[in-house]
């Protein structure tokens, strides 16, 4: 009859030890680089725009659309005109509407 022995099943503990350092240094260092990640500062998206000179494609009093990044966007003046080809400087970001200034 066929028996087991268990000697042949063995798992050397110098490997269980270097796989656990292992395991745990790869843990230690993607949890680093996940901190640093969230601490960046945004490089895209509407937080970006807040800010920026865009281009009016037309006139606005105050509603209007202009354009910036190469995208084109509804956007409302805060006070006075602005005419097709002038720049406005983007102050708030609502939804998909930019809140622009004219430019000084």
């Amino acid at each position: 009859m066929f028996q087991i022995n268990p000697d042949w099943f063995r798992i050397d503990p110098l490997l269980i030890i270097i796989l656990a350092i292992v395991t745990i240094v790869f843990l230690v260092f993607i949890i680093i680089y996940g901190i640093r990640a969230h601490r960046q500062q945004v490089f895209a998206g509407r937080e970006e725009l807040i800010g920026k000179t865009a281009e009016a494609k037309t006139v606005m009093e105050p509603k209007g659309t202009v354009f910036i990044q190469g995208e084109r966007w509804v956007a409302i003046l805060d006070k006075g005109r602005v005419e097709s080809g002038e720049e406005v400087i983007i102050t708030k970001v609502e939804g998909l509407k930019l809140r622009v200034t004219k430019k000084e």
